[in-house]
């Protein structure tokens, strides 16, 4: 199902035509068509390169060793016995890298604009991490040193033998010990375990709240969980020291910034330093670890190729933790359920250090109210830092905390009334007249956040009709007396999408015709080569196959930002399409020279240039090339420069607001605590969609990573800071047999903030889920007034919820 927006229609090809030679952005005709991926071919038959899959004579393996305490005083390390290991190189430790390598920068802190200091009062705290711990470890599993040798499995028999003397510290392990005044400090420099503070709000909260008939509390939570992409992280680094020139192949997703980060880090010229994206198995959020600095210096240092890819336990002690919020959340509504004001406080545990300043954080804030109609709100954060694994941003980031405790709330409130949940969200839902609709707060861009365009009530509408919820009404109502019963739950979302600064791309026509794209986004699965490719087709007016979209390499491409938060169709796409549009402009420009015809005279069809009435007079693409050579030959006009290639950046605005709404129903075993999803069905708006077939994978796959975050997923830390969860058999993830069908539809609102009209989608998907599935499990037991405070949602904390609402009862 497709509902696309009255006042937007598909252009017609005279319209094309008449912007054809200006350099401006085409209005679509291959974008919005689900085409095929492009990099599947290469993927699906074993053609992909991933690190693991890189080698160069004479490489090193480099493995780490790892803490096992949470916060332990280093007092000595040995590592003689590896070294004397046959095949062993070298045994690295913070003592190798003293003067050499200096701390990690902050980030996020250069993003962050400084006017939104004062607009939220932000006190934020720096705490720069060390590339090696010299004197006390923070988190179990916090590297301590790197054994490096000629095979892997040397390397990791190795670093057993590296013998730690460790002196055991108190750990803080929870938010709440981070704040007792007899708190252990993890940083004692800064004097305490609050990270960071701010506050914000809209409208008049204390007068709200003094009218308001009703008032409604509420702890909810959410549990630490981990990203999880198919493919470890992993490095390689080779070195040339005639010219110091460092080369990295990585699986992080930022290649500029990580260039950025070692050469400030190595003391190196940022141009003597290239960083390439391989193919990446997923990624799911973003990171600066410390093997990614790691590894260049011990290239550099051992003047050897050396490579490291972490395994399983690794990944899960180390990589891309997230969520671990508690929220302190009231609410003040009238008897029809319409909520005048909310007012939140939250907790969010970041870990061990914080890189990403207010990222995470900020994201609640600005993504709490949802779609929701409500002008008084106040929120405030403490950020604080404990024993464990540092928190970054993962899929979401912020979104699905922010959704979950909303949509609970609103659900609250209706049972606190006796109301339909539905009813109660639809009268408080903003509607399509409000718009475009300010909700009185900043964005962390600091422009007021606006919802430009869409219909939040017919969106919710949409996925009702998705699941037949009149169908799934009637089966509720035949199980109301069996042990298994059914639910329907709903959330909505909004997500703040496009993020900036900035991205770029570079399109090029060679001598032989071919098109290619040079961008800052990184792919990593999401089928960004193919939405590019379409776009670029587009502007250009040639077929998709004779567009080749370049892995990222910051050799490439002097700038980039990377592909996170649901940026790299906003921004590379229309880096692409403007930069696309500009060389489609020369090449007639120089074909006009060559044909002598003015540009507005010519048309492009299916990469050849030719007269508009005559095509059989015309150029190829190669032909155009040629002439554009520089030299004596070279038919560039004079205000243009010589050669086929256009370089743009495209800077937002400020965010694009996707939105979506997300219905689950689930039946739960009343004597086991077992949920099991039996429906799935997802509205969104993601503007225009630059190929459905990929939007509707992104969207699945969000779902499904919601879904694990709704009921299985969660990072377990002991009272003493060690991780619990080390493997799949104790961090769970969904299979294919917890996974229902899941239905799409889309709205299309057209984003008015760039020339694509789109939005963001990539984070969409995991957002609701939480929220959507916990409403279900408590519809499930109406008029049973069970309490879901918390996700993820085990089967005991089901059949607890149900045997204190009977115990309140009296039953």
């Amino acid at each position: 199902m497709h509902a696309a927006e009255p006042d937007r229609e598909a252009a017609s090809d005279e319209e094309r035509r008449a912007r054809l030679s200006t350099g401006e952005v085409l209005p679509p005709r291959l974008v919005g068509t689900p085409v095929p991926r492009k990099e599947d071919t290469r993927l699906v038959t074993g053609k992909g390169r991933y690190t693991s899959d890189l080698r160069f004579p004479g490489m090193l393996h480099a493995v780490a060793v790892r803490s096992v305490y949470a916060h332990a005083r280093i007092l000595a390390v040995d590592a003689s016995a590896a070294q004397a290991l046959d095949g062993v190189v070298r045994f690295v430790s913070a003592r190798d890298m003293h003067g050499k390598v200096r701390d990690f920068p902050e980030p996020a802190l250069r993003d962050l604009n400084p006017n939104i200091h004062a607009l939220i009062g932000l006190d934020l705290k720096s705490h720069p991490m060390e590339p090696l711990p010299s004197d006390r470890v923070l988190w179990v599993g916090q590297p301590i040193g790197y054994v490096v040798a000629t095979d892997r499995l040397v390397a990791e028999d190795a670093a057993e033998l590296v013998r730690v003397e460790y002196e055991p510290l108190p750990a803080v392990t929870t938010s709440e010990d981070a704040l007792s005044d007899a708190a252990v400090l993890v940083h004692p420099e800064l004097g305490t375990n609050v990270q960071q503070r701010f506050s914000v709000a809209a409208g008049d909260v204390d007068a709200a709240f003094a009218r308001g008939p009703h008032v409604l509390e509420a702890r909810l939570e959410l549990g630490r969980q981990v990203a999880n992409a198919m493919e470890p992280r992993g490095m390689m680094s080779v070195y040339d020291a005639g010219r110091d020139e460092l080369r990295v192949w990585s699986t992080n997703i930022r290649p500029h910034l990580l260039r950025e980060i070692l050469a400030e880090m190595l003391d190196m010229p940022t141009d003597s330093i290239r960083c390439m994206g391989p193919d990446i198995g997923g990624s799911f959020g973003s990171g600066m670890f410390h093997e990614e600095v790691a590894i260049p210096f011990l290239a550099r240092e051992l003047d050897r190729p050396v490579r490291w890819v972490e395994d399983r336990r690794e990944n899960l002690q180390n990589t891309r933790h997230c969520r671990d919020q508690s929220h302190d959340v009231a609410v003040a509504y009238d008897n029809s359920g319409v909520i005048s004001a909310v007012r939140d406080s939250f907790r969010v545990d970041f870990g061990a250090h914080n890189h990403y300043a207010i990222t995470v954080s900020y994201n609640v804030a600005a993504h709490f109210r949802g779609p929701f109609k409500i002008d008084n709100f106040a929120i405030d954060c403490t950020g604080v830092l404990t024993n464990k694994a540092p928190v970054a941003p993962v899929r979401g980031a912020g979104r699905p905390e922010a959704a979950f405790v909303m949509d609970r709330i609103v659900d609250m409130v209706a049972d606190a009334l006796g109301l339909d949940p539905l009813e109660v969200r639809r009268r408080n839902l903003v509607q399509p007249e409000d718009m475009p609709y300010e909700m009185g707060i900043p964005y962390r861009d600091t422009k007021t956040i606006t919802y430009d365009r869409g219909d939040f009530p017919a969106q919710l509408q949409a996925a009702l009709e998705l699941i037949d919820l009149p169908a799934w009404r009637a089966r509720q109502a035949d199980q109301r007396n069996t042990t298994r019963r059914i639910g329907i739950g709903v959330s909505s979302l909004m997500e703040g999408s496009g993020v900036g600064p900035h991205e770029g791309a570079i399109v090029r026509v060679d001598d032989t015709g071919a098109v290619s794209v040079s961008t800052g986004a990184q792919p990593h699965g999401q089928g960004l080569e193919t939405t590019l490719a379409q776009v670029v087709a587009d502007q250009l007016c040639v077929r998709l196959d004779d567009v080749t979209v370049r892995p990222t390499d910051t050799a490439a491409i002097p700038y980039g930002v990377g592909t996170f938060a649901s940026r790299s169709a906003v921004t590379a796409g229309n880096a692409a399409a403007i930069a696309a549009a500009k060389l489609r402009a020369k090449l007639l420009a120089v074909a006009g020279v060559v044909l002598e015809v003015a540009p507005s005279d010519l048309e492009i069809v299916d990469g050849r240039v030719q007269v508009l009435g005559s095509p059989e007079t015309g150029l190829t693409f190669a032909e155009v090339a040629r002439a554009a050579r520089p030299g004596p030959a070279c038919r560039v006009p004079p205000e243009l420069s010589p050669g086929l290639e256009e370089q743009r950046y495209f800077v937002p605005p400020t965010v694009t607001w996707a939105s979506g709404t997300q219905v689950a129903v689930v039946e739960v075993d009343e004597e086991t605590g077992f949920v099991s999803l039996l429906d799935y069905a997802s509205v969104d708006d993601c503007g225009q969609m630059l190929n459905p077939m990929i939007v509707r994978g992104q969207v699945h796959g969000g779902i499904v990573h919601g879904i694990g975050n709704a009921l299985f997923e969660e990072a377990v830390y002991s009272d003493d800071g060690q991780l619990q969860t080390v493997t799949y058999a104790d961090y769970l993830l969904p299979t294919a047999a917890d996974v229902p069908d899941i239905k799409v539809a889309h709205q299309t609102y057209h984003s008015t903030l760039n020339s694509l009209g789109v939005k963001g989608v990539g984070e969409g998907g995991a957002v609701s889920p939480p929220a959507a599935i916990a409403n279900a499990v408590v519809d499930a037991f109406r008029p049973l007034a069970i309490a879901l405070t918390r996700v993820p949602i085990r089967p005991e904390h089901v059949l607890a919820a149900i045997h204190d609402a009977r115990a309140a009862e009296g039953g």
